[in-house]
């Protein structure tokens, strides 16, 4: 049984337009360099994660989005080829979960 509060919250994360990102290549050097600009190590317990980053729980590499990532969106993770679903966290962060 679903929150029908968190429902409504759901439905006006929808409606609402995408936060668009410009991204900056990070020196990721895993990857080829076209795709450099998609991924970031993770720093640690102090590093943050922006609306358009998720963390792959496979090998702990920051995935990057040009847009605001929500709950849903399927991710890749080149490094460990991986795909990956975005869901929120009962705290109300976003998190990667491996479909395959």
């Amino acid at each position: 049984m679903s929150d029908p509060l968190q429902q409504s919250e759901e439905a006006l994360e929808a409606e609402r337009p995408r936060q668009r990102y410009l991204l900056e290549d990070t020196g990721f050097d895993e990857v080829p360099k076209k795709y450099r600009k998609f991924y970031r190590k993770w720093k640690g317990a102090g590093d943050e994660l922006a609306p358009n980053e998720v963390i792959c729980p496979v090998c702990k590499v920051v995935i990057r989005s040009s847009r605001e990532l929500r709950p849903g969106d399927r991710v890749y993770c080149m490094p460990c080829m991986s795909r990956l679903v975005v869901v929120r966290t009962e705290q109300g962060t976003l998190e990667a979960h491996v479909a395959y």
